[in-house]
């Protein structure tokens, strides 16, 4: 797994400290993107938090996810969350140091008072000391929140700055794409009112293996959700139920636990999309979204959702004229971005697809929609560090793929020769890859070989490419 460092700088800690008429809440943060370009410290917020107890427990459980390890917990994992300001919103994101959970707090605009929202994303410093002091917050205490530097503080504070250095994984960048790709094939399949969330969330296994306890899927029943052991339709998967166990915070805040997942048909189960869900809290003006991916051993980084988008010439141009369009909306409007473009929806979508990539995009499943966010990520980075990716432009300039009407025949490496078939808009292999995970996680080299060439066959042509887009 390939790994870098990244540098991680706040100007001092952040704190929580009392004060004339409450408490107040400093979050710090680091160099970070704003509409006006890179910022070393941007500030985002300094206003109340309508709800402070409720929030500071939030805020905890985002920073539990980005603190663990729900897979070989013995190893370290550390990285500070991430902070989005979207002009009605905080969002704050976290990923787990295994990358198979990935947290979201959306504090909306009902939960924040006296202060504008800016616009940008930075990490933000949440440190030990600051955790235990947020766990201590009382039901009445005012919380005045600031997110960035205090003036003040920036003129005059001599000390030494405060400096993380957080390991990197690629397969962390790119599960921040994978996770936005599946979420966006999600729907809300279930609702449980405050008792029945409580209930259910404090009946499932607290530790242990994935899938050791607990049940593998569930299904909606009446007011609650009943364990079920097949796929049935209706039914939504979760994979290693203890990787819930950050709810845990916010449960006696809870109005309502949300259920996203897929449509699922019998047989269905192997696929990731199938098997992958999300599960979102409600609190007073906040959501808390824990999406897993579809085991605890598995991350989101191999799922293999944006792999057709990095293998199109037109997607990449397409990303560039989107990303100008982009002004850090709390909601993207696809029909919007199509006008503004040219561009028809479907090569927009695949335009966010692949600026998920570089982080500048996420998914809400509550709202159905991708927004804007800006991570210090590059495109050109995932894209290089995808073997499937990296080995399928390798076959094309190798000349190891042929043509012959609806089948594909690619001569690999080592000289065994794949035949890739097309059936309604799907491609299959005859590789071990495809027999394995039968299109559960993305096409196989051979398949995304064959596109390449497709494409190509179709632009020296003059015609219509296959995913839709006119020459």
């Amino acid at each position: 797994m390939t790994r870098s460092l990244q540098a991680v700088t706040y100007r001092r800690p952040s704190v929580l400290e009392s004060a004339a008429g409450g408490r107040r809440l400093g979050l710090e943060t680091s160099r970070g993107a704003t509409p006006a370009g890179a910022v070393d410290h941007p500030e985002f917020f300094a206003g109340f938090l309508t709800s402070p107890q409720k929030a500071s427990a939030a805020l905890l459980a985002v920073a539990d996810v980005a603190a663990a390890r729900y897979y070989q917990p013995q190893l370290r994992a550390s990285l500070d969350p991430v902070v989005t300001g979207s002009g009605d919103r905080l969002r704050f994101e976290s990923f787990s140091g295994c990358g198979g959970v990935y947290a979201r707090l959306d504090v909306l605009e009902a939960g924040l008072d006296g202060g504008e929202v800016g616009h940008g994303t930075t990490n933000v410093d949440v440190n030990d000391p600051l955790r235990e002091a947020l766990s201590r917050i009382g039901a009445d205490d005012p919380l005045h929140l600031r997110v960035g530097p205090e003036e003040l503080a920036v003129t005059t504070l001599d000390g030494p700055v405060v400096e993380k250095k957080v390991p990197l994984p690629d397969r962390w960048l790119r599960g921040f794409a994978e996770a936005q790709v599946i979420a966006a094939g999600f729907d809300l399949r279930a609702e449980l009112d405050a008792a029945e969330a409580v209930r259910f969330l404090r009946a499932l296994p607290r530790g242990g293996r994935s899938g050791a306890g607990g049940p593998r899927w569930v299904v909606p029943s009446g007011r609650t959700l009943r364990p079920t052991t097949r796929a049935v339709p209706g039914a939504v998967c979760l994979p290693g139920p203890e990787r819930l166990v950050a709810l845990r915070r916010v449960l006696r805040h809870a109005t309502a636990l949300r259920v996203y997942g897929p449509a699922v048909a019998p047989g269905s189960a192997a696929t990731a999309s199938a098997t992958a869900s999300a599960w979102e809290v409600l609190l007073p003006g906040m959501r808390l979204t824990l999406t897993l991916s579809p085991d605890a051993a598995r991350g989101f980084s191999g799922e293999g959702g944006v792999l057709n988008a990095l293998a199109t010439d037109e997607a990449a141009g397409d990303a560039e004229l989107v990303s100008v369009l982009l002004a850090w909306e709390p909601r993207i409007d696809i029909a919007d971005l199509a006008a503004a473009s040219g561009l028809t929806a479907e090569r927009v979508r695949a335009a966010l697809v692949r600026l998920g990539t570089s982080g500048r995009v996420g998914y809400d499943t509550a709202e159905a929609a991708y927004f804007h966010r800006e991570l210090p990520y590059d495109a050109e980075r995932v894209e290089r560090h995808n073997p499937r990716l990296r080995s399928a432009r390798a076959l094309v300039a190798a000349g190891a793929v042929a043509l012959d009407g609806p089948v594909g025949t690619v001569t690999a490496e080592d000289g065994h020769v794949h035949r890739v078939r097309e059936e309604a808009g799907v491609l299959t292999c005859s590789c071990l890859w495809w027999a394995k995970y039968r299109g559960g996680r993305g096409p196989c080299k051979h398949a995304l070989a064959v596109r390449m060439v497709r494409r190509g066959a179709a632009d020296a042509r003059g015609t219509v490419r296959i995913d839709g887009g006119a020459r």
